[in-house]
């Protein structure tokens, strides 16, 4: 039985290698035919290798599986707000440069520098091409793939990187900003005027390419991201979630304050309501800047780690209310998939049961709990799932 399980294991990897290899001939064709060079195509596929873990790494993304107190509590770290702040000062002529020329404070691009890749201590050890490859001969997202893959050959085609240097991450994104192929491409600036568009060795072109992405996205001068809020004990929280925006001036009308008790500014700006851990934990009012560091990455705990980060290293203190628990929070994939299929039964729509707490479950969850007077906060307490599973 042994010995036919590795034989079947064996034909299964001789199989996906196979599949690779025409996929990688296919990449080749493509890439000669987008007008990428003779020499950088020989030269970038001659190390081409498919890399496995990519795969499970891809399936595996902490902004989709962890709690949103796991996910905050490894990234603004006391460490890295220290860090933070020390960047701050060690390159406050190049960062107050940076503000004045695109309206971007300096503590938003260190927070970004912090999260993507520990103020560049870490850039990730795999093959950037190669991880591409992998993702383009993948089935989940083969053409966005495709389209990084021909990036990064562009980008050595263009003398900006050598394939030699491009290591990073599973995803392929380069450098201490992490951009993608097509973000760099399109956003990546030379701002030492070397003639080389380099995010990797470059600090300066790192950093303000960062800004000058911040800035394409709709970054607006003079706003913050968004702030901790506190909340009336009668509040509804039917009205938190990215599809509730409406002026500050309407919330503080609804009673909310800043952390200090103080009313909210009596303006006009558009804001939205997130509650992420649930009404026992922080509530976060937040602005069209935030919306901007989700066009970064749209993961909306990326958004606040990364607003939040910035405050902390501009001067900031803790979080006002104390984040609940991890194993409050934790919910296996299992449950969560009943959760969803039993929402979509009653008629609350869940989408599709992918295990996946986020945005669109945790609004099912909300509408559930509100059409059984609950405190509609949309996280699936147990009291909300013993009621659900017992319709």
């Amino acid at each position: 039985m042994r010995i036919h399980l590795i034989a079947l294991m064996l034909a299964t990897c001789a199989t996906a290698h196979a599949d690779f290899e025409q996929c990688k001939a296919d990449l080749s064709v493509l890439a000669l035919s987008e007008g990428i060079s003779n020499q950088t195509v020989e030269q970038v596929f001659a190390d081409v290798q498919q890399i496995p873990r990519v795969i499970a790494n891809d399936r595996a993304q902490p902004e989709f599986t962890q709690t949103f107190t796991e996910y905050y509590e490894q990234r603004v770290t006391r460490r890295r707000v220290q860090e933070g702040r020390r960047k701050l000062r060690q390159h406050a002529d190049l960062l107050s440069t940076i503000q004045h020329q695109s309206g971007v404070p300096a503590q938003y691009l260190v927070a970004l520098w912090g999260l993507e890749t520990n103020f560049g201590a870490y850039f990730g050890k795999l093959s950037i091409p190669s991880a591409l490859a992998t993702l383009a001969c993948d089935d989940r997202r083969p053409k966005f793939f495709q389209r990084e893959f021909l990036a990064v050959l562009q980008i050595v085609d263009r003398g900006d990187i050598a394939p030699s240097a491009l290591t990073g991450s599973w995803a392929g994104a380069i450098g201490h900003m992490q951009f993608m192929p097509s973000t760099f491409l399109a956003h990546a600036v030379d701002a030492d005027g070397d003639g080389r568009r380099d995010l990797m060795g470059n600090l300066p072109d790192a950093l303000t390419s960062g800004a000058s992405y911040l800035g394409s996205l709709g970054w607006q001068t003079g706003y913050r991201w968004g702030r901790e809020v506190l909340l009336d004990a009668d509040f509804d929280y039917t009205l938190a979630g990215l599809d509730g925006w409406q002026p500050v001036s309407a919330w503080r009308e609804l009673g909310m304050t800043d952390v200090f008790s103080n009313p909210l500014p009596d303006t006009d700006v558009s804001a939205a309501l997130l509650v992420p851990t649930g009404h026992q934990g922080p509530a976060f009012l937040v602005y069209p800047n935030f919306r901007v560091i989700m066009g970064w990455n749209r993961s909306e705990a990326y958004a606040l780690a990364v607003g939040h980060l910035a405050d902390r290293i501009s001067g900031a203190g803790r979080l006002h209310k104390r984040l609940p628990t991890i194993e409050d929070l934790r919910l296996p994939i299992k449950e969560v998939r009943q959760l969803q299929e039993s929402l979509t039964a009653l008629g609350f729509d869940a989408g599709t049961p992918d295990g996946i707490l986020g945005p669109g479950t945790r609004k099912a969850v909300s509408a559930f709990q509100d059409a059984n007077d609950l405190i509609a906060d949309g996280y699936p307490d147990q009291a909300t799932r013993d009621l659900l599973f017992n319709q």
